[in-house]
């Protein structure tokens, strides 16, 4: 046994040392959602298509809308970015989404106007 304690002195750590070296995330990893509200033509296809119903688009003015993402219940599966036509959605690399408050995981993406 204590030649696997020595032997194991030398060798580079099998784990990663996280938080204090970030994740790297490969290339289609599926993490939190990033929603472009000027692509949205409010076809609601990403609304009938997620399985635990955590997405709502709502109408805020002509051709016009915004996203309400629920990611207490996403479960990241991504089938709402295959659906959508405009490619409106798309998955980002970010991981760190733990809350301690379950509001703080409620996401509104609204329309802004662009200033000229």
């Amino acid at each position: 046994m204590l030649r696997e304690v020595l032997g194991s002195i030398f060798k580079k750590p099998a784990t990663n040392l996280y938080p204090a070296q970030k994740l790297e995330m490969p290339d289609k990893f599926r993490g939190k959602l990033k929603f472009y509200p000027e692509k949205c033509i409010g076809c609601k296809m990403c609304m009938r298509d997620c399985p635990t119903n955590a997405i709502t688009i709502n109408k805020i003015a002509e051709n016009k809308f915004e996203a309400v993402f629920d990611l207490s219940r996403c479960i990241y599966c991504a089938q709402c970015v295959d659906s959508c036509p405009k490619k409106a959605l798309e998955p980002t690399k970010d991981v760190e989404l733990a809350q301690l408050d379950k509001n703080k995981l409620r996401v509104v993406f609204s329309y802004k106007e662009k200033s000229r």
